[in-house]
Protein backbone atom coordinates (compact mmCIF):
# COMPACT_ATOMS: atom_id res chain seq x y z
CA UNK A 1 0.00 0.00 0.00
CA UNK A 2 1.01 3.43 -0.63
CA UNK A 3 1.33 5.89 1.93
CA UNK A 4 3.06 8.90 0.75
CA UNK A 5 -0.38 10.80 -0.22
CA UNK A 6 -2.36 10.07 2.51
CA UNK A 7 -2.73 12.32 5.33
CA UNK A 8 -1.50 12.36 8.97
CA UNK A 9 -4.85 11.98 9.96
CA UNK A 10 -5.17 8.85 7.76
CA UNK A 11 -2.05 7.65 8.04
CA UNK A 12 -3.21 7.09 11.93
CA UNK A 13 -6.06 5.98 10.99
CA UNK A 14 -4.66 2.91 8.98
CA UNK A 15 -2.16 2.22 11.97
CA UNK A 16 -4.97 1.77 14.27
CA UNK A 17 -6.58 -0.41 12.16
CA UNK A 18 -3.80 -2.19 11.65
CA UNK A 19 -3.12 -2.55 15.49
CA UNK A 20 -6.37 -3.69 15.94
CA UNK A 21 -6.57 -6.82 13.10
CA UNK A 22 -3.15 -7.13 14.53
CA UNK A 23 -4.38 -7.36 18.76
CA UNK A 24 -7.62 -9.30 17.10
CA UNK A 25 -5.20 -12.47 16.83
CA UNK A 26 -7.60 -13.75 13.77
CA UNK A 27 -4.78 -13.20 11.05
CA UNK A 28 -2.78 -15.70 9.10
CA UNK A 29 1.31 -15.11 10.47
CA UNK A 30 2.40 -13.79 6.36
CA UNK A 31 0.12 -11.44 6.39
CA UNK A 32 0.44 -10.62 10.44
CA UNK A 33 4.36 -9.78 9.18
CA UNK A 34 3.05 -7.82 6.26
CA UNK A 35 0.30 -5.68 8.27
CA UNK A 36 3.51 -5.22 10.76
CA UNK A 37 5.80 -3.65 7.80
CA UNK A 38 3.30 -1.61 7.21
CA UNK A 39 2.53 -0.68 10.60
CA UNK A 40 6.43 0.45 11.05
CA UNK A 41 6.27 2.88 7.96
CA UNK A 42 3.05 4.64 8.93
CA UNK A 43 4.44 5.17 12.29
CA UNK A 44 7.89 6.28 11.34
CA UNK A 45 6.01 8.73 8.75
CA UNK A 46 3.64 9.67 11.27
CA UNK A 47 6.60 10.79 13.81
CA UNK A 48 8.70 12.27 10.88
CA UNK A 49 5.11 14.57 10.49
CA UNK A 50 5.60 15.33 13.75
CA UNK A 51 8.87 15.93 14.52
CA UNK A 52 8.79 18.59 11.47
CA UNK A 53 5.38 20.40 13.12
CA UNK A 54 7.28 20.67 16.66
CA UNK A 55 10.23 22.28 14.56
CA UNK A 56 7.40 24.84 13.07
CA UNK A 57 5.90 25.18 16.51
CA UNK A 58 8.89 25.71 18.09
CA UNK A 59 9.66 28.88 15.83
CA UNK A 60 8.53 32.62 16.93
CA UNK A 61 8.69 35.48 15.09
CA UNK A 62 11.37 38.13 16.37
CA UNK A 63 11.35 41.61 17.20
CA UNK A 64 11.77 42.36 13.48
CA UNK A 65 9.14 39.64 12.54
CA UNK A 66 11.78 37.24 11.76
CA UNK A 67 11.46 33.53 12.06
CA UNK A 68 13.39 32.51 14.46
CA UNK A 69 13.88 29.47 17.03
CA UNK A 70 12.12 29.68 20.19
CA UNK A 71 14.74 29.53 23.86
CA UNK A 72 12.76 29.41 26.42
CA UNK A 73 14.24 31.69 29.13
CA UNK A 74 14.82 30.23 33.38
CA UNK A 75 12.86 32.23 35.59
Amino acid sequence: MENNNLSFEEKLTNLEKIVRDLESGDIKLDDAINKFNEAMQLANSCNKTLEEATKTVNKVLNKDGVLEDFEPTEE
